[in-house]
């Protein structure tokens, strides 16, 4: 069996892909007997009846369809994965930072190391949830579906091979991937990996729209990468955890799930490298909102509002004349959680960490710290390119409400409050 793990770019659009010649239906999704004895099974991102420029499904075909994969669902006793409602203890308005989540001395695999830092919002398609992860072993014989949201994996250090159900994302640092509410998928690595999630219960992410900057911008339709089919047919003693309602579930299966031969659709995992992100910038004067930065976002209820938007701070060229040139100082309607992957970020001259992170909520003061501010405001404004940097930003309309295991963590940078004394 020669399996096609070519990658097809494009977002937003249909696809079709089959990792057996003819496994694909023409001109029908529900034939009488599929090809090949394959079952044909939908999977839908949305509402049947949603408009056609929103409607989300992808059309499987697979060895046998999940009904038949699983056993009853017992509780699976998570002790760091936490969800909604997240109102365990009140939410302090305190400036938050976290110092990069340890590498584990056990083994542990992806879905057992994540640690949940902060959310919002309920489950009922509304919110997120912020989460670390840390890891050292493959999910070996073991699969996982999210029935609460979708997943954006933020790799910070080492390299993951996510196989899904519509085939194999290899994602490294400097790339992101969206695994969408309901793809059964599996995390391997070697060595060890460490990064973070960003869990959406609102509406899938989009392309945020250009507006006046145009056609063309930002993070660019042609760039993101989806897989093309791969199946596996393995028989055995196998775990399948599925998040359901807030809480993990398993249950014994004896066949793999990644059983798809081929798919068409456009409900699917995709991936994204971050180095391709067109940045705009100002050419004049004053620091740009850092909307101009959005990558992906989950629209709210409320038009102008993001349910979560993911921002990056990528390398750059800064020229704006008569102008602090770092983040200023400023309170915001939305909540800020900061990541960062690679080098520093412009507004902290030490203590943001690579793999560590940030939490500045609704009207919270934040801005450069104090050296930042004294060296940006005698600096010499000829043109610089920032280059060792790549930083980014969960934004959301909502609080996020930070976890018991974040607020009371060894990680947790107690002295961060320090960083902004001596004004």
């Amino acid at each position: 069996m020669e399996n096609n793990l070519s990658y097809q770019s494009g977002f937003g659009n249909y696809f079709e892909t089959e990792a057996e010649k003819g496994a694909l239906p023409i001109g029908q999704s529900m034939p009488q007997k599929p090809a090949r004895g394959l079952y044909a099974e939908q999977l839908n991102g949305t509402s049947f009846t949603a408009v056609r420029s929103e409607n989300q499904k992808v059309w499987f075909y697979r060895l046998r369809p999940s009904i038949a994969l699983h056993n009853d669902f017992k509780i699976y006793e998570h002790r760091t994965l936490k969800s909604a409602p997240f109102d365990k203890i009140p939410t302090p308005p305190t400036q938050l930072r976290w110092n990069p989540l340890p590498i584990p001395s056990r083994p542990i695999d992806f879905i057992d190391s994540i640690i949940t830092m902060a959310g919002n919002g309920v489950t009922n398609q509304s919110g997120c949830a912020l989460h670390f992860y840390a890891c050292n072993k493959s999910m070996e014989n073991r699969y996982f579906y999210n029935s609460d949201g979708e997943m954006l994996l933020v790799p910070q250090q080492g390299d993951v091979k996510i196989k899904t159900e519509c085939g194999v994302l290899d994602v490294t640092p400097y790339e992101i991937c969206v695994i969408p509410r309901g793809i059964k998928f599996q995390v391997e690595i070697k060595g060890s990996a460490r990064g973070y999630i960003g869990e959406n219960y609102g509406a899938p992410f989009v392309l945020p729209n250009l507006g006046p900057i145009g056609a063309n911008g930002l993070a660019n339709a042609r760039d993101f990468k989806i897989p093309g089919a791969h199946y596996e047919d393995k028989k055995g003693s196998f775990e399948l955890l599925c998040k359901f309602q807030g809480h993990v579930w398993t249950s014994a299966i004896e066949r793999s799930p990644l059983d798809v031969v081929a798919w068409h659709g456009n409900y699917v995992p995709y991936k994204y490298d971050l180095r391709n992100f067109q940045v705009i910038n100002t050419v004049s004067y004053d620091h740009p909102d850092p909307s101009i930065f959005t990558v992906l976002t989950s629209p709210s209820y409320k038009p102008g509002t993001a349910n979560i938007d993911f921002v990056i701070f990528p390398p750059r060229w800064m020229v704006a004349e008569h102008t602090f040139r770092p983040p200023y100082f400023h309170r915001n309607i939305m909540s800020e959680f900061m990541g960062l992957i690679h080098g520093e970020y412009d507004a902290k001259a030490d203590g943001f960490l690579p793999g560590g992170a940030s939490l500045h909520n609704c009207m919270q003061p934040h801005g450069p710290d104090k050296i930042t501010y004294e060296a940006a405001s005698l600096a010499e404004l000829k043109p610089q390119k920032i280059t060792n940097t790549m930083a980014f930003m969960f934004e959301s309309y909502m609080v996020y409400h930070p976890t018991e295991i974040a607020l009371n963590s060894e990680f947790r940078d107690k002295k961060y409050l320090d960083c902004w004394k001596g004004f």
